[in-house]
């Protein structure tokens, strides 16, 4: 999520449903906006959402993201009501999706594990209403640790998280 502070005109905030509200409360810097919703989906995210002209749903277990991947899924919707951000690699499943607000009628509920582009572009009036932009990798499974690198900023944190010992 610090990742997302980074960019410009962002601002960054976690949305939960009740029962996880202490765990944002215990993982968010200070100030971060926690939007409670009865529902982890998209629709329910946007719906939550006032006073905003734009808004983007990302998973929480895509490790490591780049300000510019994210930046890639907001930039089209000046020109396109709806981008997904497909996942990268194996399985099912998006990264994200962006949608000008008020989200268009004809966008689906979406669920982040199983949905695909094509899902979402099958139900705009055109094709051309959806921007597939760039993907990136999710945490889901034992195989996708092997997916971590060292390299990036926060890895102690990950690992630590990882590990069951943070702090």
């Amino acid at each position: 999520m610090d990742l997302l502070a980074t960019l410009n005109e962002v601002e960054t905030a976690v949305a939960v449903t009740p029962e996880d509200r202490w765990l944002a409360d215990a993982v968010v810097w200070p100030g971060t906006a926690v939007y409670e919703v009865p529902e982890p989906t998209p629709a329910a995210v946007f719906a939550a959402l006032t006073g905003y002209d734009q808004a983007a749903v990302i998973v929480a277990d895509a490790p490591d993201v780049p300000g510019l991947t994210l930046g890639k899924l907001l930039r089209p919707l000046t020109s396109r009501p709806v981008a997904v951000a497909p996942v990268e690699g194996s399985g099912a499943g998006l990264l994200g999706v962006a949608a000008r607000l008020p989200v268009p009628e004809w966008l689906p509920a979406l669920d982040l594990d199983t949905a695909a582009p094509a899902q979402v572009r099958a139900a705009a009036p055109r094709p051309g209403d959806v921007a597939v932009t760039a993907g990136w990798r999710r945490l889901r499974g034992p195989a996708d640790l092997a997916t971590l690198d060292p390299a990036f900023e926060g890895w102690e944190a990950t690992r630590a998280l990882l590990s069951g010992q943070p702090g």
